[in-house]
């Protein structure tokens, strides 16, 4: 990644970040997915570019699923992805961003079980 690719993706996670998630979490799940398109805008691989961008939307389903409580999770997620970055450890990143989706599809699971039983 350049400098000014590095540079956009700080800002957008920042943005992302300092957005409340108690009042705007709609608007915050789409800013954190909207990462998912930055990175897909800088990857070299003609395969796994049309993944990133297309997963963007899918990133923000199951953020709004797993709702507010996945807040800080994705906080702490981001600020992790962004070091592996900045310090050239693609391994790093592409591990903390598997082990981020694990957490946050188990989360979206979880919500849903809770409003099903919720609803019975």
């Amino acid at each position: 990644m350049t400098a000014l690719h590095l540079t956009a993706l700080h800002d957008s996670i920042e943005r992302a970040c300092c957005l409340v998630a108690r009042s705007q979490w709609d608007r915050k799940a789409a800013a954190h997915a909207e990462i998912f398109s930055l990175l897909a805008d800088v990857v070299d691989d003609p395969a796994l570019a049309p993944l990133l961008s297309g997963g963007a939307g899918y990133v923000r389903e199951l953020m709004q699923g797993a709702g507010r409580a996945a807040d800080s999770m994705i906080v702490s997620s981001r600020r992790r992805l962004l070091a592996h970055l900045c310090a050239g450890d693609g391994e790093g990143a592409a591990l903390e961003m598997g082990k981020h989706l694990r957490g946050l599809h188990f989360m979206w699971r979880l919500a849903r079980r809770t409003a099903g039983a919720l609803r019975t």
